[in-house]
């Protein structure tokens, strides 16, 4: 397959991806009672599709395991690229070295989506937290992941903070 036609096929995906993303928010916010239960389902659907996707990126890319938090970035940086073809920009480290942000100039899954002034509250893009923290657990590493700017909220860019928490010993993702 040829560059251009593996770049069209990643665009198609994004898209369809971007299209029924934004079916499934808004069943959710049919189905749930309040933003805040619609949230925590979109961090715990990304949670579960972190923890399969790592696998697949794993296996796909023959990668070794993260020296630092800047190698973290880096592989969550070209794993953006893989799945959504979308990179977004590694920056505002931490001078402990522990915190960066994620900026994404253009975000795939808010493409077609207009927040309505009643939900100001909704994390539309809270799947991204969610894969993140699943995807580094699977990898033994606990991680706070959040939203600093949001261009659905008006930002003039996406920011998501990703934060070290721990290295997690014999321990299974998910286990407290």
């Amino acid at each position: 397959m040829s560059r251009q036609s593996r770049f069209e096929v990643k665009k198609v995906n994004a898209e369809l991806l971007t299209l029924t993303y934004g079916a499934l928010v808004t069943q959710m916010l049919r189905d749930f009672e309040n933003v805040e239960d619609v949230n925590k389902q979109l961090e715990r659907l990304g949670y579960n599709m972190g923890m399969r996707l790592i696998e697949d990126y794993l296996s796909k890319t023959n990668s070794s395991r993260c020296l630092d938090m800047r190698d973290t970035a880096e592989k969550i940086q070209a794993a953006f690229r893989m799945y959504l073809n979308v990179q977004p920009t590694i920056s505002n480290w931490a001078a402990s070295g522990d915190e960066f942000s994620l900026i994404f100039d253009n975000n795939p899954l808010t493409e077609f989506v207009e927040l309505p002034s009643d939900l100001t509250n909704l994390r539309y893009c809270g799947i991204i937290n969610g894969c993140i923290r699943g995807a580094l657990e699977m990898v033994q590493l606990e991680v706070q992941c959040w939203f600093a700017q949001d261009q659905l909220k008006g930002d003039s860019s996406t920011e998501v903070r990703v934060k070290f928490i721990r290295k997690m010993d014999d321990q299974m993702p998910g286990e407290d």
